[in-house]
């Protein structure tokens, strides 16, 4: 029995297969940046929690005690406006410090809350957070209808979530509720393939250039440049944040004797 003819490909097979392999390149590569962006963002939000739980709270403890040392000198000179001024930028200071730790009347923090540790993140939860930006990002699909859009949004927030806290089992679960679901079964004509994969490459790059925008800018915030600071710090067997928290308390203990005497001046 002769063999059938074998199919020769037209240009438009051989342009697809080099657009196919192109847009696996970029999707991997999307994939690592998501994770990169999703680590980096973790991390800032971690260092964040440690700074305002130790130095930004002993912050707010040390102006909030300037704001009543203000306020009783304006009590004392009622007939000097500068003092009133004073007493008035001292307390807008306190309350703006207040809020940043969360806490319109800070208490003292723990001793021991001064300490920060870069967060530790294992293989496999770093390995399944690649593996659910390959499956369900919104920028993976072909399909761009709002009702699927919308699905991969909230489970890619559902995911972001998960690495954020480290939990790498609801990771997992998310994935195989995805891989059980019917919208995962997928299946279409040939016809606009060529059309759907050099969108869907200028889709993914469109994205690749968004998260290195996003990247670039939290790099350039004062958050990340003390937070290198620290870790810098830290490489060289030095607590940043330790020396600073105990600089603040020393200056509070300053603040309490100076409004000790602040108000006992003012009282007859």
């Amino acid at each position: 029995m002769p063999l059938p003819p074998e199919k020769l490909l037209t240009p438009e097979d051989e342009e697809l297969a080099r657009k196919m392999a192109s847009l696996a390149e970029l999707e991997a590569q999307l994939a690592d940046q998501e994770l990169e962006l999703a680590t980096l963002l973790a991390d800032l939000i971690h260092f964040e929690k440690c700074y305002l739980q130790s130095v930004g709270r002993r912050y707010a403890i040390l102006d909030e005690l300037k704001a009543k040392i203000a306020e009783a000198r304006a009590r004392q000179n009622p007939d000097k406006p500068d003092a009133h001024d004073q007493a008035q930028q001292a307390r807008s200071k306190a309350q703006e410090s207040a809020r940043a730790v969360g806490d319109k009347n800070a208490e003292p923090p723990p001793p021991d809350d001064t300490g920060y540790s870069k967060p530790k993140r294992s293989e496999s939860l770093k390995k399944a957070y690649h593996e659910a930006v390959w499956a369900m990002h919104p920028d993976r699909t072909l399909d761009w209808s709002r009702e699927e859009q919308e699905r991969r949004h909230r489970l890619m927030g559902e995911v972001n979530e998960a690495y954020k806290r480290g939990d790498e089992e609801r990771i997992r679960a998310i994935l195989r509720d995805w891989h059980a679901a019917p919208e995962s079964v997928q299946g279409d004509g040939p016809g606009a393939e060529l059309v759907r994969v050099i969108r869907k490459i200028a889709q993914v790059e469109k994205r690749l250039k968004k998260i290195a925008a996003e990247m670039d800018q939290h790099r350039q915030g004062e958050l990340f440049k003390l937070k290198q600071s620290v870790e810098e710090a830290q490489a060289n067997g030095r607590d940043l944040l330790k020396d600073l928290g105990e600089e603040l308390d020393r200056q509070s203990a300053q603040a309490r004797d100076e409004l000790k005497q602040a108000t006992n001046k003012g009282t007859p």
